[in-house]
């Protein structure tokens, strides 16, 4: 059995929750915002509306909220029915299920007839520890991102959710939203500005630029402030559109950079880094990659604070890395 050994209870508690942000709640919350401004939203889950907080949403608009049970495909072809009729549906379940176990629907009902469905996958990436690689998503960015006139987003914590959230009340395609557990690591102001297709960009760095999505973003702001300080010339981006992805951002980090790193909290194969790599393999650049997150392997049964430490997905492990390739 694949366990991590010789645990502590300080190491699955979350540290610093005083500092972190309940991204889930964000969803419910900018949901009943978008409907009180009179946008045909709904949502569904599939049976998670506590883990998801979308019980809040049920309580403020019940005739436009969906309890589907444990039957994530049928939520997903039932989104796109509801789409038809001029909605704008909201559905909700662990990312494991949503991004692996509905591809089929997400392919054939809603991105291939154009269906504004907002597809939100929470507990990603690692984020669920000891439940196991059933419920790991470390593969869901490259089958979502292979998939046709669908946009696969990835948030830093609760601050860029909410923003990139109202945006999506207008875009024209569907979207796959990947977000973490609930209490991520606060990365933004609320009035932050973002925009859907556009990366954030820190700054690029001479010697290296660290490009970034989701929970990664937090560690590599770490990582990236590390290295300035011990007299390197480091950059970053925040990536949080994976698809369509800020070809241009991309350009400028590898043409003014000596490396440029990629982290994300998934498969290497597939994901953010494989997206770069694409641009870059395209284009005249200047710069080396390197690719790291989940290398190409099922990630480790232990608390999730563990494994990002494990898998050097944290702000340590990241400098590391990024330190290793200087």
């Amino acid at each position: 059995m694949n366990v991590k050994p010789n645990l502590t209870p300080e190491s699955w508690q979350y540290r610093d929750l005083n500092k972190r942000a309940p991204s889930l709640s964000v969803l419910a919350d900018t949901l009943i915002e978008l409907a009180g401004q009179g946008h045909p939203v709904a949502a569904g889950t599939a049976d998670l509306q506590h883990s998801n907080g979308l019980v809040k949403f049920a309580e403020a608009y019940p005739n436009r909220f969906v309890q589907f049970g444990i039957s994530e495909q049928n939520m997903v072809s039932a989104a796109a029915g509801m789409a038809t009729t001029g909605m704008i549906p909201y559905v909700a379940t662990f990312a494991s299920f949503l991004g692996l176990l509905t591809c089929e629907q997400i392919r054939m009902d809603v991105a291939y007839c154009a269906q504004p469905v907002r597809l939100i996958g929470h507990h990603t990436g690692i984020s669920m520890g000891f439940y196991g690689t059933s419920h790991h998503a470390t593969e869901d960015i490259s089958t979502m991102r292979a998939i046709a006139d669908l946009a696969v987003v990835s948030p830093a914590d609760g601050a860029q959710f909410r923003q990139l959230l109202r945006h999506s009340a207008t875009y024209p395609q569907p979207i796959y939203f990947r977000i973490g557990r609930g209490h991520d690591p606060v990365v933004y102001g609320d009035d932050e500005p973002f925009e859907l297709g556009k990366a954030k960009i820190h700054g690029i760095g001479k010697d290296i630029t660290i490009i970034a999505c989701g929970m990664a973003v937090h560690g590599a702001k770490a990582a990236v402030d590390a290295l300035n300080k011990a007299g390197h010339s480091a950059g970053l981006i925040d990536m949080h559109t994976i698809k369509p992805l800020d070809e241009a951002a991309v350009l400028e980090a590898a043409n003014n950079s000596r490396i440029v790193l990629t982290v994300e909290e998934h498969n290497i194969m597939g994901g953010l880094g494989s997206a770069v790599a694409e641009v870059m393999a395209e284009n005249p650049v200047t710069a080396r990659l390197k690719r790291h997150g989940i290398m190409d392997e099922y990630a480790l049964i232990s608390p999730p604070m563990r494994l990002y430490q494990h898998y050097k997905l944290d702000g340590d492990g990241i400098r590391e890395v990024a330190q290793t390739l200087l």
